[in-house]
C-alpha cells in the first residue's frame, strides 16, 4: 500500500475517532468529571503513555534547540487546545461544536500560507467550500446554533480552541519530517501538562475515584487510549506524508459521523439533504486530495 494511502486512512481513522469524541465527552462532564478534572486525567494520561511507548520502543534523542518549538507546539495542541474544547463543550452542545470545527480547514489554510507559505490553490479553495457547504448543511438540518448565555461563551471557547489546534496543525509539520511521531508527542504532551498543572491541580484533587462509574472509566479510557494516544499518533503520522491543510480537511467528516450514530440510535432518519450534504462533504475531500500543483490564487495573499 502506497504511504499516501496509509496517510489517508490515518486520518480518516482519527476523524472516526473525534467524531465519536463529542459525544463521549459530553457524557462524562459534569456529573462525572468537571472540565478541569477530565482535561488533567487526559493530559496526565497522555504524557504516561506517550513517554512509556516512546522509551520502549522509539529511544531517540532530540536536539535541545528545538524544545522551544516542543513546547510552543504543547502549549497550543494539548494545553490551550483541549483546556478550550472541554471548557467551551461543558457549556454549549456538540452540535454547536461541531459547527464551529467546521472552520478548521479555512483557518489552517490561512495559517500555513502566512506561517510555511503553503500555496493557497483553487482545487483547495473549491474543497473547502463544498466541504463546509455541506457540512453545514449536515449540522443545520437538525439543529440551530445558540449564542444565548452560556452557550455564547462556550461556543467563543470553542472557536479559540480551533484556532490553536489549526496554528498546532502548522507548527507541528516541520518537526514530524525530523523526528519520530511518538518522540514529537512525548514531548509536546509533556510541556502541555507542565503548561497546565498549576491551574488543575486543586479540582483534580477533588475527584473521588471510588465515585466514579464502570461508564465513566470506560469514557475516560476512550478520550485516553483513543482520542489521545492513538489520534495524535495517526494526525502525526498523516503530517509526513500529508500537509496541514489535507489533514483538516478531513474534519467535515466529523458531522457525517455524528449522523451517522444519531441514526444508529433511531433517533434520526436518512433525508434527501443529509445525503446531499454527505456528497458535497465527500467531494470536497476528493479534489482536496486529487489536486496536485494547482495554480496559487495569489503569492502574496
Amino acid at each position: 500500500m502506497h504511504e499516501r494511502t496509509r496517510a489517508h486512512l490515518a486520518i480518516a481513522g482519527t476523524t472516526l475517532i473525534f467524531g465519536v469524541h463529542y459525544s463521549v465527552a459530553k457524557s462524562l462532564m459534569p456529573d462525572i468529571f468537571s472540565p478541569a478534572q477530565l482535561i488533567f486525567l487526559r493530559l496526565l494520561g497522555g504524557v504516561v503513555v506517550f513517554w512509556l511507548f516512546q522509551r520502549l520502543f522509539v529511544p531517540e534523542k532530540v536536539d535541545r534547540r528545538d524544545l522551544l518549538k516542543f513546547a510552543l507546539c504543547g502549549l497550543l495542541g494539548f494545553s490551550l487546545n483541549q483546556a478550550l474544547f472541554y471548557f467551551g463543550l461543558n457549556l454549549t452542545t456538540p452540535v454547536d461544536a461541531s459547527i464551529i470545527h467546521v472552520m478548521n480547514p479555512i483557518l489552517v489554510l490561512i495559517f500555513a500560507h502566512l506561517i510555511i507559505r503553503e500555496q493557497i490553490t483553487w482545487p483547495k479553495v473549491t474543497g473547502i467550500t463544498l466541504g463546509a457547504t455541506g457540512a453545514l448543511i449536515l449540522i443545520l438540518y437538525g439543529g440551530t446554533m445558540d449564542f444565548g448565555g452560556k452557550h455564547a461563551l462556550g461556543n467563543i471557547f470553542v472557536l479559540l480552541n480551533m484556532v490553536f489546534y489549526a496554528l498546532y496543525l502548522v507548527l507541528i509539520k516541520p518537526l514530524v519530517g525530523k523526528y519520530h511521531t511518538t518522540t514529537i508527542l512525548k514531548w509536546v504532551s509533556f510541556f502541555g501538562f507542565i503548561f497546565i498543572f498549576p491551574f488543575l491541580i486543586k479540582p483534580a484533587m477533588q475527584i473521588q475515584v471510588t465515585a466514579i462509574s464502570i461508564t465513566g472509566w470506560a469514557g475516560l479510557a476512550y478520550i485516553i487510549a483513543l482520542n489521545t494516544f492513538v489520534a495524535y499518533l495517526l494526525i502525526n503520522y498523516a503530517l509526513k506524508q500529508l500537509s496541514p491543510g489535507v489533514v483538516s480537511y478531513y474534519n467535515y467528516i466529523q458531522p457525517v459521523i455524528a449522523s451517522i450514530l444519531t441514526l444508529s440510535a433511531g433517533q434520526g432518519a436518512i433525508t434527501f439533504p443529509k445525503v446531499f450534504a454527505a456528497f458535497l462533504i465527500f467531494s470536497g475531500v476528493y479534489i482536496v486530495n486529487r489536486q496536485k500543483k494547482g495554480a496559487p490564487i495569489s503569492e502574496n495573499m
